[in-house]
């Protein structure tokens, strides 16, 4: 058996042993720590062949064998002739340069197929536009913090990092780059998706005037690791009077870190469960009330292609309840004239265009403006914003 064939055979072990739900980087690295023969290159290689295969998975009918559907995921996914290929199937090796489409329709696949809920996807989101982004890793980006623009590129440039200026702020570098020792990351750079990046640019139309300098009560409800807490300091100022919670208290514990490094003020913080009123330990209102509510995670499935593999329809369903049952928990603390900002990282339309009407006929909040930021697009995730007025 060459050794190539040996990776075909660990990659088959480890699919058929993941337990679904869990992030794969963490079955592999409990898979390869169990056996020390594994070196890097043999690490690498062998993952490779499980994401591309989590990748294209609902693609291949089910009768045909793993280790086929394995080898044919690894040729789409890659471009360039390799030698693990070249041991697995010659013949795929030598049409690895193919286009996309090319691809498909020499393995007689369906487009369709690569992402298979069309049915329940919203209508602002092309169905084949965003299977095909699938078949690649998305880029990292950073946004730069005030002030640290010529810091941070001087840094780059002189690790020789590649990377590419996408607006004044926000910088893309390649998949599986690391930066962690360039940058003083939080203080000088944030770690956060393009279009992350970008939820908060449709309030700054609406909400606020430069002249007026009222400072401004702010919730972020479920403030996760607080990447948009920091986001929100950084397009607004000291204005920003900031109380998080989360359900988590070591999330919590970890984002107080996180702002601590970027310099930033927490106004409070708590742990609760949103979706239960008993026990909220809150009574104030706010001028604006953030939402960055869980859900299924489809737009960024193409970072972690095992969930795109793993996820059950049913699922929707349970997080839709959530949603409602958090904002009926939310909402009656928003002050009347104060602004509800409404965020998933989703492309289902129960989870956004539906959450929005939901909160129209429910809340009696009048909808001001609603977006997708279409990451499959640019390499990037996909998020929904909508933003209410009470």
């Amino acid at each position: 058996m060459s050794r190539y064939h040996s990776y075909l055979s660990s990659a088959v072990r480890l699919i058929n042993t993941y337990p679904s739900g869990t992030p794969f980087a963490m079955h592999a690295k409990k898979f390869f720590a169990a056996d020390k023969k594994y070196g890097s290159k043999d690490r690498k290689t062998i993952s490779s062949l499980c994401y591309d295969y989590f990748r294209l998975s609902h693609a291949f009918d089910k009768s045909i064998p793993l280790e086929e559907k394995i080898i044919a995921s690894f040729f789409i996914c890659k471009q360039e002739s390799n030698d693990c290929l070249q041991s697995l199937n010659p013949g795929l090796n030598e049409r690895v340069a193919l286009s996309l489409e090319e691809k498909i329709t020499f393995l007689h696949l369906s487009s369709g197929q690569i992402f298979p809920f069309s049915n329940i996807l919203s209508p602002n989101i092309d169905p084949i536009e965003y299977g095909h982004s699938f078949i690649k890793q998305p880029d990292v980006f950073i946004r730069v913090r005030p002030n640290y623009r010529q810091r941070v590129q001087s840094a780059l440039q002189e690790a020789g990092v590649p990377f590419e200026w996408v607006s004044e702020k926000a910088v893309r570098l390649k998949a599986a780059t690391s930066i962690d020792q360039l940058l003083k990351l939080n203080k000088e750079a944030v770690v956060q998706d393009l279009n992350s990046q970008q939820v908060f640019n449709s309030i700054k139309v609406l909400a606020l005037d430069s002249k007026d300098q009222k400072s401004v009560r702010v919730w972020d409800c479920c403030a996760a690791s607080g990447g948009k807490a920091i986001l929100l300091h950084d397009e607004f100022g000291k204005r920003i009077q900031l109380m998080v919670s989360d359900i988590r208290e070591n999330i919590l514990q970890n984002l107080s870190v996180r702002l601590q490094q970027a310099g930033i003020r927490l106004y409070n913080r708590f742990v609760a469960d949103l979706t239960h009123k008993t026990g909220l330990p809150l009574s104030e209102q706010f001028d604006w009330i953030v939402c960055d509510a869980p859900c299924t995670g489809s737009g960024t499935w193409s970072r972690t292609p095992e969930q795109l593999h793993s996820f059950k329809t049913t699922e929707l369903d349970r997080f839709v309840s959530r949603q409602k049952a958090i904002l009926s928990n939310v909402l009656p603390h928003l002050v009347p004239g104060g602004l509800f900002v409404y965020i998933t990282c989703s492309v289902f339309e129960k989870e956004n265009e539906g959450m929005v009407q939901y909160i129209k006929d429910t809340a009696k909040l009048s909808l001001m403006d609603e977006q997708y930021l279409k990451g499959y697009q640019n390499a990037a995730d996909t998020m929904f914003v909508a933003i209410f007025k009470k």
